[in-house]
């Protein structure tokens, strides 16, 4: 059975020193908290016995959505709650009908732990598809002995999400096939119909008196026509060089600011970022993260830069002794719900709690949001392409009428 060298707390400072055996690391973490004793580091005794197990283990990097990640640290939660110890819970889990390459990475991180590692550090070992919050969540609960509890707020965090990015999808694939085929109907029609239609006015009405809409829509359609290659350069051109702008620092900045406080997409990117934040900090700083690190790690959800700066001034702003709400509130950034929130919180000591309290009314607005954007975008695609149908329509039947007059005189 391995051995594990503990340091312990003792009011605040460094305390004693001591070793433990222990099946694994949580294992040692548990029984360290069943005699008292609150362990500020265990880590496996150098020259200690190793397991079997312990040669290393090969495997093929394996893809996991975010359903199978949800999914496994689900199981894992279970069986911890249960009474089982780590490695166990992750044997079981492993025969539960995983890919190859699942099974592959379980036992890898079986073989880290039976070695002695944590299982947060085995999990950061692997990389992908274990995200820093995820393992640092790990990491407070072996910590603090409370793994099966932080593992169930894990997978609660991951099925939120998951909840809350299938909302939005869904709201984007009707406005998104909507405009699709708007626009394939205006590319046949101005390249393919209005050509043959307009041909047949063509010996009757000279093109220095057709109509101002016919002028252009030819005119459109003889580019089309001719330059269709150059077109499709300045597309994947502009989307090049926009997705290169997306990824530098400065006009990703730039660009998410105008987002941000755009009407409509503004509030609904907004709310997203704000619901995904609140549960996700909630869930970290109740795990027993630092208030700073819980803070730099949640940066990363809200997938706009221009809120992550102001994560940003939070955290220098508090490493200087002040407040989480005063430069929220500075911002002008978060809903003053939010700020009024995490400033009760502070004032309470109950930071955590009021934030998950919060996620689920922030997760319930932004399905509001959601539900009012995809009402709002269709009848917006159609405003925008009325002008251009109107504009077809008459460019083909202006000529018609004249020339209908001219062969009438």
């Amino acid at each position: 059975m391995p051995t594990f060298k503990y340091e312990a707390v003792s009011g605040g400072a460094d305390g004693s020193t001591g070793v433990i055996d222990a099946a694994d690391r949580a294992s040692a973490v548990r029984q360290l908290i069943a005699k008292g004793v609150t362990p500020r580091r265990v880590e496996p005794l150098r020259g200690a016995r190793k397991s079997a197990t312990s040669g290393t283990l090969s495997f093929k990097r394996a893809s996991m959505s975010k359903t199978e990640l949800a999914s496994l640290i689900r199981e894992l939660a279970t069986g911890v709650n249960a009474g089982l110890p780590i490695v166990a819970a992750l044997r079981t889990i492993a025969r539960q009908g995983r890919k190859p390459a699942q099974r592959a990475m379980l036992g890898r991180i079986i073989a880290d732990v039976e070695r002695g590692k944590s299982m947060a550090e085995a999990m950061r070992g692997i990389g992908k598809p274990f995200t820093e919050m995820l393992v640092s969540l790990v990491n407070a609960g072996e910590v603090a002995g409370r793994l099966g509890d932080v593992l169930s707020q894990a997978a609660v965090l991951l099925e939120r999400d998951m909840k809350l990015r299938r909302s939005l999808a869904s709201a984007l694939i009707y406005p998104a096939m909507l405009a699709t085929v708007v626009v394939i109907a205006v590319v046949i029609v101005v390249t393919v119909i209005v050509p043959q239609v307009l041909s047949a006015v063509a010996g009757v009405v000279s093109a220095a008196t057709l109509p101002l809409p016919t002028r252009i829509v030819m005119g459109i359609a003889n580019v089309t026509s001719s330059w269709w290659w150059l077109m499709l350069l300045i597309i994947a051109g502009s989307m090049f060089a926009w997705s290169r702008l997306r990824r530098a620092p400065g006009p990703r900045l730039a660009i998410d600011r105008v987002l941000i406080r755009t009407p409509i997409l503004g509030p609904l990117l907004r709310d997203v970022a704000v619901a995904r934040f609140t549960r996700t900090f909630g869930t970290l700083a109740g795990a027993g993260l630092p208030i700073l690190t819980a803070l730099r790690i949640t940066r990363g959800t809200l997938g706009n830069a221009a809120l992550e700066s102001v994560i940003d001034d939070t955290c220098n702003a508090v490493s200087h002794g002040k407040t989480l709400a005063d430069p929220l509130e500075e911002s002008d950034m978060f809903p003053p719900l939010f700020v009024q929130i995490v400033a009760m919180g502070e004032r309470s000591g109950k930071l955590d709690e009021m934030l998950m309290g919060a996620a689920v009314a922030f997760e319930d607005k932004t399905e509001q949001t959601i539900k009012m954007f995809t009402q709002v975008l269709p009848p917006l695609l159609i405003m925008t392409m009325a002008p251009i149908v109107v504009l077809i329509i008459a460019a083909v039947i202006l000529p018609l009428i004249e020339m209908q007059q001219s062969l009438g005189m």
